[in-house]
């Protein structure tokens, strides 16, 4: 269980920085061994789904509020109102990651999750990327700022977080700041985002489980979602509050150093 713990809390801190939780789920258990005398090969996707549960969990609870008021008011006053707008701005950006993953998905599990020097390349790009426009770009926007355009942008930069190592959120944030938003504006609305998306893959993969092997491992599923949630929780509330006062520079020296950490061990 000391692995499914460690696994657990590794993706409820990588799933909201921008450091990619997939690159390290897949960096400590395929590339350190962690958990591999746990979690067979059949059950490695199935698990970083259930990892995920906990962290889109761990979001619906942090935001609660702000996710019954936007529902409320997105379908009682729809665009006319700042909240419910984002309901749907949140709807429109969720789309095209949506689309591409369900014609991809073979090709993305298959082919892409195993290159390891495709994930070390992207850790270091993505986080030379997300420094810079960070840096250059103005910050005069609010979420309620935000247009069709904006959101229809941010949806489509997701698309490259299904490349492990790009990041969900680093890919939504840098987006977000490249539009103008507040660093802490940017990072909440691509918190909201992560809850659909998250909760999608997690529908369709429920479709696929052989819940056989599933209820044969419960204890290890149920320790995965709660460590994550908790761990998510205090991740959330940890991030907003730091991006209120520091930049994003120390993320882009840790995928720096990760991503020439992975190069390493695969050309060693």
């Amino acid at each position: 269980m000391f692995a499914i713990i460690i696994l657990g809390i590794i993706q409820g801190i990588a799933e909201f920085l921008p450091i990619s939780s997939s690159a390290h789920l897949i960096i400590f258990r395929d590339i350190l061994s962690l958990g591999k005398d746990v979690i067979s090969s059949d059950l490695e996707l199935s698990f970083d789904i259930a990892l995920h549960f906990g962290t889109a969990l761990a979001i619906l609870v942090y935001f609660f509020k702000d996710f019954l008021n936007m529902c409320i008011k997105g379908f009682t006053k729809g665009l006319n109102d700042e909240e419910g707008k984002i309901m749907w701005y949140i709807i429109i950006a969720t789309i095209p990651a949506a689309i591409v993953g369900l014609l991809f998905e073979d090709i993305i599990e298959n082919f892409i999750r195993t290159k390891y020097w495709l994930i070390a390349i992207s850790l270091i790009f993505m986080g030379i990327i997300i420094y810079i426009v960070d840096k250059k770009m103005p910050d005069f926007k609010q979420i309620k700022n935000l247009t069709v355009k904006d959101a229809i942008i941010i949806g489509c930069s997701q698309v490259f977080a299904l490349i492990p190592g790009f990041s969900r959120s680093g890919t939504t944030i840098v987006a977000g700041r490249f539009l103008g938003l507040k660093r802490e504006a940017s990072a909440k609305f691509s918190f909201y985002l992560s809850a659909p998306i998250v909760i999608g893959a997690v529908i369709l993969q429920l479709v696929k489980m052989d819940f056989l092997a599933i209820t044969d491992n419960i204890n290890i599923f149920l320790c995965g979602i709660i460590i994550s949630f908790i761990v998510g929780i205090l991740c959330i509330k940890f991030l907003l509050q730091f991006l209120k006062r520091y930049d994003f520079k120390v993320f882009m020296w840790y995928r720096i150093l990760l991503g020439i950490f992975v190069l390493f061990y695969i050309f060693k």
